[in-house]
């Protein structure tokens, strides 16, 4: 495909994208029951809805920005979840019993006769500890969001001057022996098992979405897309590696850089699991 014709496919995939943009909001407008406060069920589109030409706010905000919003929104979550997902299979691929124990508990709390469903997912506690050791050793986004020292401080005798940039390094977190022992290269969900560490990152030892106010705002969209794909692909299919690899011999090594993905792709084999 020449130039010309490129840019007249992305203009065209473009326009597209905007119709579906302008028929969610439309959807949104005409159901005013949804974006009023006193609505239990608000989304996204429901909030900024709420801030569109309210004389009642000092905030507001137009279509073009809430289709730009949505566009961060979706295109965030697509190449963050992939790789997440594809770390989740790498490591219990490379950890057998960790799978069985995976596919144990699905068996266990939703049957084999019918699919995962999100209800099911507060009760899958296995899930849990597997999605946590999984980021901790592979966190998406390494050095998360640069933040800007608004003030001047010194923490642990290290001076930081007002307007520095600063980077987290969530990996390196991730990887420290003082918090997680000496084991902390290996892969072993059962670390949080009786641990109160939790995803948000209250404790400071686990950030893979960041902490506080600016922390990743699809939280909760990230983690119940990751969470349903794992559980139904695990639920649904058994998985081998190809040509004769064997588990331990599973290339594991990551690409560096502003986001951490398998250096390789992961392939796999599927075979039926499910009855139904």
């Amino acid at each position: 495909m020449d130039v010309q014709g490129l840019n007249k496919q992305l203009k065209e995939t473009g326009k597209r994208v905007q119709e579906i943009f302008d028929t969610i909001i439309n959807e949104h407008e005409q159901d005013a029951n949804n974006y009023t406060h006193k609505s239990k069920n608000k989304d996204l589109v429901d909030i900024m809805l709420s801030y569109q030409d309210n004389p009642n706010s000092s905030y507001s905000i137009d279509r073009a920005t809430m289709k730009a919003i949505l566009s961060d929104m979706i295109v965030g979550a697509i190449d963050t979840s992939h790789t997440w997902i594809e770390w989740v299979f790498a490591e219990i691929i490379k950890h057998p019993t960790v799978m069985n124990k995976l596919q144990d508990e699905l068996t266990s709390i939703v049957g084999l006769d019918r699919m995962v469903e999100e209800d099911d997912l507060p009760k899958l506690e296995y899930l849990e500890l597997v999605l946590k050791e999984t980021f901790r050793l592979h966190p998406v986004a390494p050095l998360l969001v640069p933040r800007e020292s608004i003030e001047d401080v010194v923490i642990n005798e290290c001076y930081i001057p007002k307007g520095s940039r600063v980077m987290i390094n969530c990996w390196a977190l991730g990887h420290d022996p003082k918090i997680w022992s000496d084991n902390v290269e290996k892969f072993i969900p059962e670390r949080f098992i009786g641990k109160n560490i939790n995803l948000r990152g209250h404790d400071f030892h686990l950030l893979p979405f960041g902490y506080g106010r600016r922390s990743c705002p699809g939280i909760n969209l990230g983690l119940i897309t990751v969470k349903l794909i794992v559980a139904q692909l695990v639920h649904c299919f058994n998985w081998d590696l190809p040509d004769g690899i064997l588990p331990d011999d599973l290339d594991m090594t990551e690409k560096f850089g502003l986001a951490a993905p398998r250096a390789q792709n992961l392939l796999v084999i599927p075979t039926y699991r499910l009855l139904c």
